[in-house]
């Protein structure tokens, strides 16, 4: 369960008062009185004040005018200095201007202020060229009897080095040996599933969640096995590995803890979102981040092929009992649920079957949105919350823009 108090039209109430600033580039020199033979405008930014009701129309004037949106954030009256006249623009100035609201119903939803930039983000501590080498603490498997394939969540100890690393980010492994070529073998890039602190909450290690990769090859109908995936999951406590890293921005969590974090993901790609869920309700996380107590919704949508590949399920399960205000679990087993067509139940259709209160959920400031896991799942989740979208009149393509230029958006998939 989560509390309705987090979705519904109260927002969007607030939302209807609220004012925007555009800061546009680009504008052709509206002095001429032909639009298409007027110049461009190559410096210096205008700032337009727009109400929620007219953003989709003022972005199609902008573009129309060869502008290029550069950054939206929220209108407050008592620290803008520059004048705000309660008039509606005929023309894009270089001050700010207020749009008279109307009652109509919304053609376009805020998105949110511009992305907020992380501070002290650890990145290429360890390059390829003088990789970290660790040690394995250990090897679990993590399919229940009956699972398809091998999936291991592999601890590493980094004591003896510099690594540091966010929730989110990645490290590279490379792999011993050389490939076909006669040269040395490429870097992997593994999401960490671990959090800053490591799962023993003592900084001294870094965990991964990894599938051994088996394939038949089309060509020579052999079996084949993942060159990186089959060392790391066959490594024995002590064994070394290199380790490059850590990277990435994309996947941070927002430092708010009272967002709302939408998290969407197949397989191993629950990686992140165990680091996430570990961070946000484990309690000896807790009381290692006294300046990070969790009260938004986490919402996790996890799609698997059976029960037995449920990675982590007695622990998400532990965290969705203890939270039920902050936590809500959905499962998309395909080969065991139906949809609503009778087919597989794929993470797509849970998606649809969801949507509205996702999309409610989306439109709130305070909320981020992760999908990581199989890339094809990505059609599936748009054409979901097209449907859910359309229905305040937004469209959703354009929409999902204002979410990624505003750091609320978060892919990773492969």
């Amino acid at each position: 369960m989560y509390n309705p108090s987090l979705s519904g039209s109260a927002g969007n109430s607030a939302a209807n008062s609220r004012l925007y600033i555009y800061e546009v580039s680009g504008l052709r020199d509206l002095q001429s009185s032909n639009a298409a033979d007027s110049k461009i405008r190559r410096s210096g930014s205008s700032f337009i004040t727009v109400p929620y009701q007219r953003m989709n129309q003022e972005m199609r004037r902008i573009a129309s005018l060869g502008g290029k949106i550069l950054s939206i954030r929220p209108f407050e009256a008592k620290t803008e200095s520059t004048s705000v006249e309660n008039t509606e623009p005929m023309s894009i100035q270089s001050t700010e201007q207020v749009v008279e609201t109307s009652e109509s119903a919304p053609t376009e939803v805020a998105a949110a202020p511009a992305a907020k930039k992380h501070a002290d983000v650890p990145v290429n501590i360890y390059r390829p060229n003088a990789p970290f080498v660790g040690k394995c603490v250990s090897n679990d498997g993590l399919l229940a009897d009956g699972g398809i394939g091998m999936v291991q969540h592999v601890k590493f100890d980094i004591s003896a080095g510099d690594l540091r690393y966010f929730e989110g980010q990645s490290i590279g492994i490379i792999p011993p040996g050389k490939d076909a070529k006669g040269k040395n073998n490429k870097i992997r890039l593994y999401s960490i599933a671990s959090t800053r602190h490591g799962d023993d909450v003592d900084d001294k290690t870094v965990s991964l969640c990894v599938r051994k990769l088996e394939y038949k090859d089309e060509k020579t109908g052999k079996e084949v096995e993942g060159v990186c995936s089959t060392f790391i999951c066959g490594l024995k406590p002590g064994d070394e590995i290199q380790i490059t890293g850590p990277t990435g921005k994309e996947m941070l969590l927002p430092d708010d803890p009272e967002a709302n974090v939408i998290m969407m993901a197949t397989g191993t790609g629950i990686a992140p979102f165990r680091a996430y869920l570990w961070r946000m309700f484990k309690d000896n996380e807790r009381h290692a981040n006294p300046d990070y107590s969790f009260k938004g919704l986490a919402w996790l949508v996890f799609g698997v092929a059976t029960t037995p590949n449920i990675l982590y399920k007695d622990e998400l399960e532990e965290i969705q009992e203890k939270y039920p205000d902050n936590f809500k679990l959905t499962y998309a087993v395909s080969r065991e649920q139906k949809n609503a067509e009778g087919g597989k139940m794929y993470i797509q259709d849970r998606i649809a079957e969801n949507a509205d209160e996702l999309w409610s959920l989306i439109q709130q400031e305070k909320t981020h949105v992760y999908i990581c896991g199989l890339k094809g799942m990505e059609t599936g989740i748009d054409a979901a919350l097209t449907n859910a979208a359309i229905k305040s009149d937004v469209k959703w393509s354009e929409y999902r823009s204002q979410l990624k230029r505003a750091g609320r958006w978060h892919v990773e998939t492969y």
